[in-house]
């Protein structure tokens, strides 16, 4: 009996401590890979797009499935990386690259004036939007990744009971504002149906 207390406690101790450090920012954020430009925590996006928000934008590089389904940040612009292809193969959907990319960065924002910070689900595409960004003239200055993307990484502890959900980090998991509501002018509109 004693042992079982001992785990019931160390359990909930563990869920306090993972959603604490969640919640404070003080989760130890991962880069996913090499990129152009700097990393940013969500809770220094939401930092910056409050202090300048005429010319600092987080775009969404999640499809647009992803941006709708799931939910995205309040003014988050929608500008997937990659498409879903459609065709299933062993374990997932296939994804195909936007080659448009660049041209849609360029159409939307100016690099000149504005500051892109990319954000995908946990962090490993919108590192490659930002290299994307700067091959089409965003200067690397202005160029950032936000590091936990949407949803935040998985809990690898086995004995939690949320092993394998994204509960650690992340735009949501930080109480950030977001929303499931679609703006015309937010969401990626060659995809949309005319």
């Amino acid at each position: 009996m004693k042992h079982a207390k001992k785990i019931l406690i160390l359990s909930i101790a563990s869920v306090f401590v993972f959603s604490g450090l969640a919640l404070a920012g003080g989760f130890d954020y991962n880069v996913k890979k090499e990129h152009a430009g700097k990393d940013l925590t969500p809770s220094q996006v939401h930092e910056m797009v409050l202090k300048d928000p005429a010319h600092t934008f987080i775009v969404d590089c999640r499809t647009r499935a992803e941006y709708q389904i799931i939910g995205h940040p309040v003014g988050a612009y929608n500008i997937p990386l990659q498409f879903w292809s459609g065709k299933f193969d062993k374990k997932k959907y296939g994804k195909l690259t936007n080659s448009n990319f660049g041209k849609d960065l360029l159409a939307r924002f100016n690099p000149k004036t504005d500051t892109l910070i990319f954000m995908c689900r946990s962090g490993k595409r919108s590192c490659s939007s930002c290299a994307e960004a700067v091959k089409a003239g965003f200067p690397a200055e202005k160029v950032f990744n936000m590091l936990g993307g949407f949803e935040g990484d998985k809990v690898k502890y086995k004995e939690s009971s949320y092993c394998g959900q994204r509960k650690l980090g992340g735009w949501r998991n930080e109480g950030l504002p977001w929303t499931y509501h679609i703006d015309k002018k937010l969401v990626y509109q060659p995809d949309l149906p005319k």
